[in-house]
């Protein structure tokens, strides 16, 4: 069993695909070991004694079918220049086997490791296949309105605002803004969430989603490479290439130790010659073989990229994107989570919480607020409006007009509705114009939107951005886990402290522009902090990159904020920030369990086998059953719940 690099060199070798790790391509492997088994009844079972150059020219047979693909990479190694590597050391022991007339625990060793070779690299294929999944929800084919008709096109053909059609059951190939009323989506294969995600025409459609009911249409504004289903793509393929630490520890550690080893064996054969009476140079040969295959560091190396591979596999399936397996340990040792506001913890979509009108019924009052505030493109005048239209304020007649509408800078609005004069915006435009209004407001912590007919307070709009469900039980899940959570946000601050306090969070500040973020950061860093930064904005990149592990939410983040990240959160769910804590212990739990028992066993099996009480049978059963055992308790990462 081989490292990753290794892997990758034996997949390119012998052109690893699917078709080739099926039963039908490892027929040379499998006679090898029918005839080896034939081979151990005829004469163990029956006691036959077959004549020696029969029985050499059949184990020979045996070998070649079982090794020749390791021979040939030993001989390429070879002529490399690389001696210290587990191809050369198996082909050393099965040979050093053959000249000692150890002809059927030569083959043994050979049959055994390339199985194991075998189950090794399927355990792999099947942990990338599972990470790069997503790619089985890219179209290959798209439906294009273009000139009066519709065209099938490949998905990187098709132009920025073309119009394309999806129908029920199909995927979206582009991102775009849905044209058609009202769509319903599944996303799990975007956010590992399976509720359908309902949107209403002007809303954005992100490709890799699946059309669920009616035949609808998407206008493009995204090229394909653009697209956050291609970042994504890019993202998971990337993350496979970054090593973590322990992964680069045992890389260091096999390059060192493989040498020492053949030293090792060579001394344990070589020394006793000088110190034991009845030195038999055949038995002495043969502990130096048993020491070289138990030595072997196949299950380090294997199962410990394949336990990276299953924590991203992991992550990947629940809405979690690690760009590299070196965060899953950063993960690990983060001690404190720094968190944005808007996007993050809250929807950053303001909505009217309350309405409170003075000598005018609420209807009216609300349909004079909204005809002015229709005027603006406000985000604030997007609440009141939709919030209008969602209570039908405006009936089917008698939808009153604001005119002569004049914008006063940092204040608010003012026009004319229906023959009298409004003044909408906050307590400043009222003092401007010295009217008097309910002092109580100067008190309320969110956005307050007040309002004046006709020179006389009428009554306000109180506005703020809802918190997410899980926003809360995200906080508390980390502070459960002895994580100290921070709140930084460019926001008023009497808005950052009540949602604070909504959230059980002690340290936060407000009225944060992106430089003194990065202060803060850089303070708590200072103080031998490990931060990580969740948020979502363009003016959370220079955080997100700082921090130990910069995450995004990725389903409404911009893309700077989601390029610059380390983690790249899909769904824009909070309580996915513990979650993928969770994968960054369960990952290093698996990945320490495996390094305990294969070191425990080697060292075990290599004092028995120097001491003449392990034959290359058990070296080999030693060697290959842990290894398989590593590697099956690293694809147990998967099966996970987090």
């Amino acid at each position: 069993m081989t490292d990753h690099n290794h892997v990758q060199d034996h997949g390119h070798d012998h052109q690893h695909d699917h078709a080739q790790n099926s039963w039908l391509s490892k027929w040379p492997l499998l006679t090898a070991l029918l005839i080896l088994v034939v081979m151990q009844v005829l004469e163990l079972g029956f006691k036959m004694e077959l004549n020696p150059a029969l029985s050499l020219f059949i184990y020979a047979a045996a070998l070649l079918m079982a090794g020749a693909p390791v021979f040939k990479l030993a001989f390429k190694k070879a002529s490399h220049l690389d001696f210290f590597n587990e191809f050369v050391l198996m082909s050393v022991a099965t040979i050093g086997a053959f000249t000692i007339g150890a002809y059927s625990e030569g083959v043994a060793v050979m049959v055994f490791y390339s199985i194991g070779e075998w189950f090794q690299d399927a355990a792999v294929d099947k942990a990338k296949r599972n990470i790069k999944a997503l790619l089985d929800i890219r179209p290959d084919r798209v439906d294009v309105r273009r000139n009066g008709r519709v065209q099938s096109l490949k998905p990187q053909d098709v132009l920025l605002d073309e119009m394309i059609e999806v129908k029920a059951g199909e995927k979206v190939a582009l991102d775009g803004i849905l044209r058609s009323d009202r769509a319903s989506f599944n996303t799990a294969a975007l956010t590992g969430e399976s509720k359908p995600d309902n949107k209403v025409a002007g809303e954005q459609v992100y490709a890799g989603m699946i059309n669920l009911n009616q035949l609808i249409k998407v206008q493009v504004k995204a090229l394909f490479k653009d697209s956050k289903l291609s970042k994504i793509l890019e993202m998971v393929q990337d993350a496979t290439t970054r090593k973590s630490r322990t992964q680069l520890f045992i890389s260091r550690f096999a390059a060192v130790y493989t040498p020492i080893v053949f030293m090792l064996a060579l001394i344990l054969v070589v020394l006793p010659y000088f110190i034991v009476e009845d030195y038999v140079f055949r038995d002495w040969l043969y502990r130096g073989l048993v020491f070289l295959v138990i030595s072997c560091p196949c299950a380090l190396v294997v199962s410990i990229p394949l336990g990276y591979f299953g924590g991203i596999g992991l992550a990947s399936k629940n809405g979690i994107l690690f760009k590299g397996s070196n965060f899953l340990d950063v993960m690990t040792k983060v001690d404190t989570v720094v968190m944005d506001k808007t996007g993050t913890l809250t929807r950053g979509v303001f909505e009217v919480q309350e309405l409170k009108s003075v000598d005018m019924d609420e209807l009216t009052f609300l349909q004079y607020v909204a005809a002015v505030e229709s005027k603006s493109s406000h985000p604030i005048a997007i609440a009141i409006t939709s919030y209008a239209a969602n209570r039908n304020a405006f009936g089917v007649q008698d939808q009153p007009e604001a005119l002569e509408v004049e914008e006063l800078a940092g204040l608010g609005l003012q026009a004319q509705v229906s023959g009298r004069s409004l003044l909408v915006g906050n307590v400043r435009l009222l003092r401007k114009f010295n009217i008097s209004y309910d002092v109580a407001i100067d008190e309320i912590a969110e956005t307050v939107v007040v309002v004046a007919i006709d020179g006389i307070y009428a009554g306000y709009l109180l506005i703020a951005d809802e918190l997410k469900p899980d926003a809360q039980q995200a906080v508390q899940l980390l502070q459960r886990a002895g994580l100290q959570v921070v709140m930084l946000s460019g926001d008023r601050q009497g808005v950052v402290e009540s949602v604070a306090g909504k959230l059980g969070i002690k340290n936060f500040a407000g009225d944060l522009m992106p430089e003194q973020k990065v202060e803060r950061l850089t303070a708590l860093k200072a103080a031998g902090h490990r931060v990580a930064f969740v948020g979502d904005g363009l003016n959370d990149a220079p955080v997100i990159a700082l921090a130990d592990a910069g995450i995004a939410m990725g389903g409404l983040g911009s893309d700077a904020a989601i390029e610059t990240a380390d983690i790249v959160i899909q769904n824009d769910q909070p309580s996915k920030i513990p979650a993928l804590i969770r994968v960054g212990y369960i990952t290093r739990n698996i990945v320490w369990q495996n390094i305990c028992l294969a070191m425990g066993v080697k060292v075990l099996v290599l004092i028995l086998g120097a001491g003449g009480l392990a034959t290359l049978w058990e070296a080999v059963i030693a060697d290959v059953g842990v290894a398989l055992l590593a590697i099956l308790n690293a694809v147990r990462i998967q099966n996970f719940k987090i």
